[in-house]
This record gives structure tokens, sequence and C-alpha cells, in this order.
């Protein structure tokens, strides 16, 4: 599996490569800026880019506004983003491309190899990764109509779904029959008029780009 990885400090940047190599990825580039992400993103198309959202010269967004840029240009390009804060702005921009393959995780709070690498994977396979602080940033941005229809259990049943856990997963979680989070689910979605979708993964993105809107 191929990856480009993005992140302007040196000491960081090579425990990525050393990281994701030794777990079998392939890191066909490493870059330290916005300029350079974008171009390696377009020349080398890789299974996954790993992405700090602030890289020189800015440290403001170059990292994000890169990635995005070749997702335009590469439907689907998966990207999973690392980053010190909750950038509310940056990953509603990120969530509103429906493509799949996208993931939001806090630096600090990565709490395993195992846990990252996971995430690496999911992201490479068309899928979500999200941090819980992310998601519950955007759950409360957007804590008016519609979601302010949901239930507290449904709007946990979403926070949980946005991280890319499965119905089974919610339900060990949360102490429920599977048969309980299906039809929660379908409430969300007829709460949020949303279709209804036999793909986890698009329907994740789907709540995650309404949300966003």
């Amino acid at each position: 599996m191929r990856v480009v990885i993005a992140e302007d400090h040196a000491l960081l940047r090579d425990g990525l490569i050393r990281l994701l190599s030794a777990y079998g990825f392939e890191v066909v580039q490493a870059v330290d800026n916005g300029t350079d992400l974008r171009a390696a993103l377009l020349g080398h198309r890789p299974d996954v880019a790993v992405v700090d959202v602030r890289l020189p010269p800015t440290f403001t967004d170059e990292g994000l506004r890169a990635a995005i840029a070749a997702r335009a240009e590469v439907p689907g390009l998966p990207v999973l983003v690392l980053s010190q804060h909750v950038e509310q702005l940056y990953a509603r921009e990120l969530l509103s491309d429906r493509n799949g393959g996208v993931g939001y995780l806090l630096k600090d709070r990565v709490s395993t190899v195992g846990e990252f690498v996971d995430a690496v994977r999911r992201v490479a396979g068309g899928g979500t990764a999200m941090d819980p602080e992310v998601v519950s940033a955007l759950l409360a941005r957007n804590a008016g109509a519609p979601t302010r229809a949901l239930t507290p259990r449904e709007r946990e049943v979403l926070s949980l779904m946005a991280e890319g856990r499965s119905n089974a997963a919610i339900a060990g979680q949360l102490f429920v029959t599977e048969k309980a989070i299906g039809k929660h689910i379908n409430n969300i979605f007829a709460k949020l008029a949303l279709p209804q979708s036999e793909d986890d993964n698009r329907r994740v993105l789907a709540v995650l780009a309404y949300l966003n809107a």
C-alpha cells in the first residue's frame, strides 16, 4: 500500500516513515510543505495520504488546501488528516466531498500504534476514521435544526457512526442489540432527510457532509 506523508516536523515525519514501513506500507514520498504535497499526490496517486493541516510557509491551511486540490483532480483520493486542533472549517471542506476515504485524527489523542495503523488502512479502503472530539465539535457546531430533532441516544449513535464504527461495534459500545442500533440509524436518516444506504462508508460521509453543509 503506497503512502504519501506531509509533516513539517522532521522527527515526527521520520517516525511516521519508519512506523508505516514497519507495518508493510510503502512510503513513496514524504514532504514538508503544501506545494510539494500537491505535486506528490498528483504524481504518485498514492493509496492514502497522511497530511498535517498546517505546513510551511504560513502554517495555516496549506496541507488541507493541497489535499483538497488533489482530490478535485483525483476524485476519492484517500486523505487522513493529523492535526493538533479541531479545525472545523477544514474538516467541513474535506468532508463535503462524498467520494469516501477521509479521516481526521488529533495527534495528541492517538493512543496506540495499532489504532493509528488501523485508521490509515480504513481510510485507504475508502472508509472514515474520525476522532471522537472532532465528531463532537462538528455535532456541537450544528446543534440546531435538523439535528435538534434527534434524541440523545440517536446523537450518540450518529457520533459513533461518524467514527467509522459498524453496527455491531456500536451495539457493543452501547450494550444494546444490533437490531436496536438499526432502528436508531433508520430514525436518524429519516430525521435528517438522508437516503438510506447499505454502504456504511457512504452513509457516514453523507451524514457528516450534511452536518457540515
